[in-house]
C-alpha cells in the first residue's frame, strides 16, 4: 500500500509518500517560522491561510520526485488533532477531497501518535514494547508502548511542557521565535555551574514533570544580569538546558526501571536537542538500555510520521466517513482506545 500523509496541525505543512514495502519515498516540509517570527509566536489565522497555499504544490513536488501520478496513491492519512482548529481543517478537508476524487480511503491520525511512532521510520527501528519520552510542543509525556494503538500514560507535565519552557527562555534572553534551537546553541558557550537552577519534581516519586518553576528561575536570573552581556546570557542558557536535560533523562530512566523495560524511544521536537541526545546516549552506554531517536529531519512535525501511523490504522480497517471532524483537544489515550487502534495493536504486536 502506498500512502499519502498530510500534516497541518500548527505552523508546518508536511506532505509525504510512504510505501509499505519500500518505506519513505518522498517528503516535503514547509515551515512558517519566518512568517510568525514577527509576532513572537504562531498566529492561527495566518497559519491556516498558508496551509491552503502549500498543500497541493507540496504534493505535486512529492509525486514528481518519484515520477508518479495522484492515481498511484492507495490511501490518505491526515492529522485530525490535536492542534489549531483552522489548520487541522485545511489538511483534513483537502485530504478528504482527494480521497473522494480518487476513490481512496482516508483515515484520521492523532498528531502525537505520529510523533510516538516516528522512530519506526529509522533504521534500525525499535521493537515493541518500549518506553517513549514524547517531548513535542505543548506536550511532555512518558508512555509505555506495547504495540500499535496500545499506549499507557506513565507521567506527564502538570503545567508547562519542556518545549514551552524553551520558548519562554528564548524570549527572556532576546533570542526570538522559535526558541528551542537558539537556546541550545547559546548554551554551548555557557559555563557550567555559573547559575544553579531547580530540577522540578526530580524527586517527586512519580513520573510527572513540571517546568513552570524553572521558567520563573530563569526570569529571576535574567533580571540580575546585564542582558547585553553575551557570556552571561550563555551561562543562563547553559544552566537552563542542563536542568531540563537532567529532569528528562532522570524521569526516562526511572520509567524504564518502573516498567522493567530496556528500550527507550525519544520523539518530538525536543528530541532533536543535542544535549539531551548526548546525556541519554551516555546513560544508555552505562546502564545497558537500548536508545532510539527518529531521524533529525523527522523530529519536527512532518507528513511521514502521519503516513506511517495511518498505514497501521488503514490496515486495521479504520476509515473516515464522508463527513469528518477535527479535534483541537484530543488525549492520546482516546485515540489509542478506539476499536481500530486495539485491532492494530493486536495485529502488529
Amino acid at each position: 500500500m502506498r500512502l499519502l500523509g498530510i500534516e497541518t496541525s500548527c505552523d508546518e505543512t508536511g506532505l509525504a509518500l510512504y510505501d509499505e514495502a519500500r518505506g519513505l519515498l518522498a517528503q516535503r516540509l514547509h515551515s512558517q517560522v519566518d512568517m510568525h517570527r514577527a509576532y513572537g509566536g504562531v498566529v492561527p489565522e495566518l497559519a491556516s491561510r498558508d496551509h491552503i497555499r502549500r498543500v497541493l504544490p507540496l504534493l505535486d513536488e512529492c509525486l514528481e520526485e518519484v515520477r508518479l501520478g495522484r492515481e498511484a496513491i492507495d490511501g490518505i492519512a491526515v492529522t485530525t488533532g490535536p492542534g489549531l482548529a483552522g489548520a487541522l481543517l485545511v489538511g483534513a478537508s483537502i485530504g478528504h477531497a482527494l480521497g473522494l476524487a480518487l476513490g481512496r480511503p482516508v483515515v484520521g491520525v492523532h498528531h502525537l501518535e505520529g510523533h510516538l511512532l516516528s522512530p519506526l521510520l529509522a533504521d534500525p527501528a525499535p521493537a515493541f514494547p518500549f518506553v517513549a519520552l514524547l517531548v513535542s510542543g505543548g506536550h511532555t509525556q512518558l508512555m509505555r508502548v506495547d504495540g500499535f494503538g496500545d499506549y499507557r500514560l506513565l507521567g506527564e507535565t502538570v503545567d508547562d511542557a519542556a518545549g514551552e519552557a524553551f520558548d519562554k527562555t528564548a524570549q527572556l534572553l532576546g533570542l526570538g521565535y522559535p526558541g528551542g534551537p537558539a537556546v541550545s546553541r547559546l548554551a554551548d558557550s555557557g559555563r557550567p555551574g555559573a547559575f544553579s537552577f531547580p530540577r522540578p519534581m526530580l524527586h517527586s516519586g512519580n513520573l510527572d514533570f513540571s517546568f513552570s518553576g524553572l521558567k520563573t528561575a530563569v526570569l529571576t536570573a535574567v533580571r540580575r544580569i546585564e542582558v547585553t552581556c553575551e557570556q552571561a546570557r550563555a551561562d543562563v542558557a547553559r544552566a537552563f538546558v542542563d536542568a531540563v536535560v537532567d529532569v528528562l533523562a532522570a524521569k526516562s530512566r526511572a520509567a524504564l526501571r518502573a516498567t522493567q523495560l530496556a528500550r527507550l524511544v525519544v520523539a518530538g521536537g525536543v528530541g532533536a536537542n543535542r544535549q539531551l541526545r548526548a546525556r541519554l546516549g551516555t546513560a544508555s552506554a552505562a546502564e545497558g538500555f537500548e536508545l532510539f531517536f527518529p531521524p533529525l529531519d523527522l523530529c519536527t512535525d512532518n507528513g511521514a510520521m502521519i503516513a506511517r501511523a495511518g498505514l497501521v490504522r488503514l490496515r486495521a480497517g479504520q476509515r473516515s466517513g464522508p463527513g469528518f471532524s477535527v479535534h483541537p483537544r484530543w488525549p492520546l489515550e482516546q485515540a489509542a482506545g478506539s476499536d481500530a487502534g486495539r485491532a492494530a495493536g493486536g495485529a502488529a504486536g
